[in-house]
């Protein structure tokens, strides 16, 4: 009997070799005319356009700038986003944000916030690094806290709101401060609301794979996040552009006179015109009509809930995901603005 096992298991591993391994799946033709469809329809319309004229007016000129110029100002900071998050990926053991990390989740949240301080960059980097900070065993109420800390308290944000708020420490402190509870609070939002079956994670294998090289991870994941969040970046920055254009300077001078109305009103148009948080400082301290604490609330809630992020976290996690979380954190960072800006300013 034993000869006979040892026989049949020599067959089993010989006909597993010759097997044939499955070809890489394919766009259906289907899609892939679709896509061409699409792409022809999109080209012919802006050259009828062009010939039209339409390009040249003021206002498509505007749109066209305001566009790119959030397209290139997120561009760098989503390019490191996507590059830490292939490195983590690639090279960084899979149990060590674990161990670092408190075991309790409630303690977790407000050590992921105090790290985003280390990331220098804009809400688009930090979509991708959670998304691999989850993939990598982190709990998502710890990852989330990060999300929304690293584009508002890092360095750079905080030293360029000195400098565009000269001789007032105090909005740089309420900014800190306001930011940082925000995104402590909508960690433990999540840990006692939150449902997993919101999250629809990227299909993509988690950590170094033993016998595959590092180098060829971490290119084909950064590949993969860069492409993924790149478009929805720039849908977003499309309806930033539209809202610039559209809207017309007088609407902002009409809720400057109410306290609460300016508030938010500031919330909702940091939302909208979707300024990296490196240069929302710059944009609030022009806003002089504004109460000192609107203006912080433009600065809380834009780096945590803007166009461009929405619709970075609807590709990376899900869209029950971002209308859920985006809602949330707008109310949150609101109160936490409105409270904190009472006190310091």
């Amino acid at each position: 009997m034993g000869k006979t096992d040892e026989l049949v298991g020599v067959v089993d591993r010989a006909a597993t070799a010759v097997t044939p391994t499955a070809p890489p799946a394919r766009p259906s033709p289907a899609r892939l005319l679709l896509a061409l469809t699409a792409a022809a329809a999109v080209g012919i319309t802006v050259l009828l356009l062009a010939r039209a004229g339409v390009l040249d007016r003021p206002a498509v000129q505007a749109w066209r700038t305001v566009c790119l110029a959030i397209t290139v100002q997120a561009l760098p900071f989503l390019i490191l986003g996507t590059v830490l998050s292939g490195a983590i990926n690639a090279f960084v053991p899979a149990d060590l944000f674990t161990r670092v990390l408190p075991r309790r989740a409630a303690l977790a949240v407000p050590v992921a916030g105090v790290a985003g301080a280390v990331l220098p960059g804009c809400e688009c980097a930090s979509v991708p690094v959670a998304n691999s900070l989850i993939r990598r065993g982190v709990t998502p109420a710890a990852a989330f806290a990060f999300l929304l800390s690293a584009p508002a308290i890092n360095p750079i944000v905080l030293t360029a709101t000195a400098v565009a708020f000269p001789g007032n420490p105090a909005m740089v402190a309420a900014r800190l401060v306001a930011s940082l509870a925000t995104a402590a609070v909508m960690g433990w939002l999540w840990l006692c609301f939150g449902r997993e079956k919101w999250l629809r994670p990227a299909v993509r294998h988690t950590g170094h794979q033993h016998g595959h090289s590092r180098w060829a991870e971490f290119r084909k994941g950064f590949q993969h996040d860069f492409l993924h969040a790149g478009g929805f970046l720039v849908l977003g920055a499309m309806a930033a552009a539209t809202f610039n254009v559209a809207v017309p300077r007088t609407v902002l001078d009409a809720f400057s006179g109410s306290p609460w109305l300016s508030v938010l009103f500031l919330a909702g148009l940091a939302v909208l015109l979707a300024v990296c948080s490196e240069a929302d400082a710059f944009v609030a301290a022009s806003l002089t009509g504004f109460s000192p604490t609107a203006r912080l609330a433009f600065m809380v809630v834009g780096p945590m809930v803007d166009l461009k992020l929405i619709a970075l976290q609807a590709g990376t996690f899900g869209r029950a995901f971002a209308v859920r979380f985006s809602a949330a954190t707008t109310v949150v960072a609101v109160a936490a603005s409105v409270l904190t800006g009472g006190a310091l300013l």
